[in-house]
């Protein structure tokens, strides 16, 4: 009876009293708003990054810039998203007024970007190349081929491994307290400085970690069930 009642106790300290569950609410709000973001904005970079560097892996096209995209890929993938974005806040908007929540997105977007890039280019090259070489056959440009034949097949093949790049994109924002995102982690950081318990705090934004990734790794495994009965 002890222990519910200091279960109680601490829950009421914590995340009750003084409104103190709303550093949580904000802190969630801020997690999914930069991961959400950020993972789209690597696709985009992504998609760029890896027709870039097949167009000269298969067409022997743009070779400088295929080499500046895997010099992006080599830096950003060798190089800690922490040390990332400490760059990008305290360096490249050192002296701009800008709000950390678009820092990070712009942080793990780039960060997210070279990983997606990888994905998306060994998808596209899952793709027979037959299917390449019948594109060109018929007249089509390389934009088109890609367009139109090779990324529908491959952005199907790659669906379950982006959605486990949202899902380490989503623990990975909790860095973001290094430059005063409020995300969660930073949320239990607060609240444990007022409170002078950390355990809790801690605890309870394990669980709302564990519970947001192990929904979002049941969603990605019945999509991949699906996509997988669609071929068969």
């Amino acid at each position: 009876m002890n222990i519910i009642n200091e279960i109680g106790d601490a829950f009421y300290q914590n995340i009750i009293y003084d409104n103190r569950y709303k550093f949580i609410l904000e802190g969630l709000f801020h997690t999914v708003l930069i991961a959400f973001f950020a993972v789209i904005l690597g696709i985009i970079i992504g998609i760029i990054i890896s027709l870039v560097r097949v167009n000269y892996e298969q067409n022997k096209k743009g070779k400088f810039l295929s080499t500046i995209c895997k010099w992006y890929v080599d830096i950003i993938r060798g190089t800690p998203v922490v040390l990332q974005l400490m760059i990008i806040y305290y360096v490249i908007f050192k002296s701009v007024d800008i709000s950390t929540i678009i820092v990070g997105i712009l942080a793990f977007g780039i960060n997210s970007g070279a990983y997606v890039s990888e994905i998306i280019r060994s998808g596209i090259n899952s793709v027979p190349i037959g299917q390449t070489e019948a594109g060109y056959a018929l007249g089509l440009k390389y934009g088109q081929v890609m367009r139109y034949i090779v990324l529908p097949q491959a952005i199907r093949n790659i669906l379950p491994a982006l959605g486990n790049e949202f899902i380490t994109l989503l623990k990975e924002t909790s860095v973001g307290a290094y430059v005063g995102i409020i995300e969660l982690t930073k949320a239990s950081d607060i609240i444990a400085s007022r409170t002078y318990d950390y355990f809790f705090p801690l605890l309870i934004i394990a669980i709302i970690y564990l519970v947001m990734t192990l929904g979002l790794s049941n969603l990605v495994n019945k999509l991949e069930r699906k996509l997988k009965n669609a071929r068969n």
